[in-house]
């Protein structure tokens, strides 16, 4: 089976989920959509078991920060239909005083160390997982640390000065 275009698969969660998506665009060629966390589940699904679309395999589960909207964490999915060799990315933006999403455990058993990952460094809590605990960071940390909520270096710092580099 060939390629399938972005268009057929726009046109085919339009006809099953109609407005419930929205912000497409296609950079470089991967088809980009946002949605909201009441259908991500259903969408996902729908991506994944349409007999025709078969995005089975689930490349990765991340999120991104953005302090300056009100809904400041955007949760990112990317899909992979390797049957029809096409890829797409969807985008949930949640916000910071309720950072919460449906996991995705129950599509793909690979979901289980994305989301914890992204609990671990964004605090999103996907309701439902089995195990959300910290993966890489200590345990008994209280931060985020991916968030932008923090400065990147320590200002007083004394290696950092302009006159150890002759400015």
């Amino acid at each position: 089976m060939g390629k399938i275009s972005n268009q057929h698969i726009t046109e085919k969660l339009t006809a099953q989920f109609g407005e419930k998506f929205n912000n497409l665009s296609e950079p470089f060629g991967l088809l980009t959509f946002e949605t909201t966390t009441d259908v991500i589940s259903d969408l996902l699904a729908f991506l994944k078991n349409d007999t025709e679309l078969k995005f089975n395999y689930l490349t990765d589960i991340t999120a991104v920060h953005y302090p300056e909207k009100t809904n400041a964490l955007c949760v990112v999915y990317h899909v992979h239909s390797l049957t029809n060799n096409v890829r797409a990315r969807i985008k949930v933006s949640i916000p910071v005083s309720n950072p919460t999403i449906p996991t995705a455990t129950t599509l793909w058993e690979g979901a289980n160390w994305m989301e914890r990952e992204t609990f671990d460094f964004f605090g999103i809590q996907f309701t439902g997982h089995p195990n959300l605990v910290r993966i890489l960071n200590v345990d008994d940390m209280t931060v985020f640390p991916m968030r932008r909520e923090y400065q990147l270096e320590d200002p007083n710092r004394v290696d950092k000065k302009d006159f150890f580099f002759g400015r």
